[in-house]
């Protein structure tokens, strides 16, 4: 039956032949919540690095990054809902408008909630608080740059040009990291 993680392997390299990463897939809402993504894993990112010098314990960093989350996705939900509200100049959407709404709220809650993942391993021993902040922080910023190197490919780009487009958008985390890393 072969190994565990050769079936794995061979899993995800018969996906990435069937992903069609071609511009037919940059549609407004595959953008969007590319976008929402992105910009959720920013202040995930920069939650962690901002609590790692003086660190919580694990279900507090838990909480945290989860009501983060939350309180980033209501607040994305309410700008956006009133937002189309002012420019149709009529109280109250459609449910088909809100369900989409939802739909990049809930990418920006994962994003931002993404690490949350690391701290859940931590209060079950699995990881050590320090690893876990560690692990959060590198894997945040690989998330942002794959998101970049993903939204660089869809655009259209050569593989060349989105890896450059994920280091782009992967310095805005390397900044947090380094601007964070010279105050301690």
């Amino acid at each position: 039956m072969g190994r565990p993680g050769r079936a794995g392997a061979a899993l995800a390299i018969s996906i990435a032949r069937d992903v069609d990463l071609s511009p037919s897939l940059s549609t407004e809402a595959y953008s969007r919540q590319v976008a929402r993504v992105l910009y959720g894993a920013v202040v995930g990112l920069a939650l962690v690095v901002g609590l790692e010098s003086h660190p919580p314990p694990a279900g507090v960093m838990v909480g945290t990054l989860l009501a983060t989350a939350l309180a980033v996705g209501a607040a994305e939900f309410y700008g956006e809902f009133i937002g189309r509200e002012l420019r149709s100049r009529r109280l109250g959407l459609e449910w088909g408008t809100v369900r989409g709404i939802l739909a990049g709220v809930g990418a920006t809650m994962v994003g931002a909630g993404f690490p949350a993942v690391f701290f859940v391993l931590a209060a079950l021993d699995v990881l050590s608080v320090p690893s876990a902040f560690d692990v959060a922080k590198w894997s945040g910023l690989g998330l942002i740059m794959g998101y970049g190197f993903l939204a660089g490919r869809v655009a259209g780009g050569t593989r060349r040009a989105a890896f450059l487009h994920a280091v782009i958008v992967g310095a805005i985390g390397g900044l947090l990291i380094a601007v964070k890393s010279l105050l301690h």
